[in-house]
């Protein structure tokens, strides 16, 4: 079991329908048909949506993904129209929602990776293969792959669990054609983002994109390069063979797993609240990440 711990109302604004409550986002539609994201402050982890949000976190992501958009650019478009608040949108809307247009979304997590950790190594360590890409003996927690590769996995509802798949198997749900697309989109993508972020002292280990057709132009939408989609380690202390230092959410996930919070992560049971301390310290990761990778204080 597991999804939301206490699922939020939707925020009810005249002159649009909402669509869906997210791990992170609220989707709604206005009357044009354009949608409207608003990102939340709330924090999944281990497939819960917990019960303590992280202040400012849905605006870091917001305006963290704003600047990635302006920096893919000449490599893919992307969904943003307007960043302006809808007619009647509450004031706590304000830096944290996204008018988009809406797109033909492909069913498909988008997953670049650079780095081995996480599932992929878990998988490696099991057949030293991520994704049924065979890897090469020696590789450690941490380690730089040969070359990023692309390995995707299925869209989850809230509450389950994305699962990795093969490139084949992607390729027979969404045509080979769109599966290339894809793919190259993809690897293209993290390149660039790899190399910005490794210029301002951060390793982007992986990251997953989503993406859309507006007719026949492939899309980059939802959030782009952040510390929800990404894994980012500093580059300073960057050393293979044991877990990295991060600033994305593996810091709420190694409490969470710890004896201090009495979780059991195999148990029906949901999350606790996270103490101040964490939250605190988990806001100051992503408002470093942003910082660091924009060189704009944030205020």
């Amino acid at each position: 079991m597991s999804g939301f711990v206490e699922k939020p109302e939707p925020v009810q604004v005249p002159g649009l329908v909402h669509l869906h409550t997210g791990k992170v986002r609220d989707l709604y539609q206005n009357e044009a048909g354009e949608l409207v994201m608003v990102a939340s402050d709330r924090m999944s982890a281990y497939d819960w949506v917990l019960p303590s949000e992280i202040p400012d976190k849905g605006r870091v992501l917001t305006q963290l993904s704003l600047w990635w958009f302006d920096q893919l650019a000449d490599l893919v478009p992307h969904h943003v129209l307007s960043t302006e608040l809808p007619e009647g949108a509450p004031a706590s809307w304000a830096g944290r929602t996204l008018v988009c247009r809406s797109l033909d979304m492909i069913p498909v997590e988008a997953v670049a990776r650079g780095y081995l950790t996480g599932s992929g190594l878990a998988e490696y360590n099991a057949s030293r293969t991520v994704c049924g890409l065979a890897l090469p003996e020696g590789l450690a927690d941490g380690s730089e792959l040969p070359g990023a590769i692309f390995t995707p996995a299925t869209k989850a509802e809230v509450g389950e669990h994305d699962e990795n798949v093969s490139y084949e198997e992607v390729a027979r749900r969404i045509g080979a054609e769109t599966a290339a697309q894809l793919r190259q989109t993809t690897l293209a993508v993290y390149g660039r983002g790899r190399d910005i972020a490794r210029e301002r002292g951060i390793i982007l280990a992986d990251t997953k994109f989503e993406f859309g057709f507006d007719g026949d132009t492939l899309v980059l939408a939802d959030e782009v390069l952040t510390p929800d989609s990404s894994r980012f380690w500093p580059a300073e202390s960057w050393e293979p063979g044991h877990s990295q230092p991060s600033f994305d959410k593996q810091f709420v996930r190694d409490w969470l797993t710890s004896p201090a919070s009495g979780w059991d992560r195999k148990g029906e049971q949901p999350p606790p609240e996270l103490p101040a301390e964490i939250v605190e310290r988990t806001r100051a990761k992503y408002i470093e990440a942003y910082e660091k990778l924009t060189g704009v204080r944030w205020e």
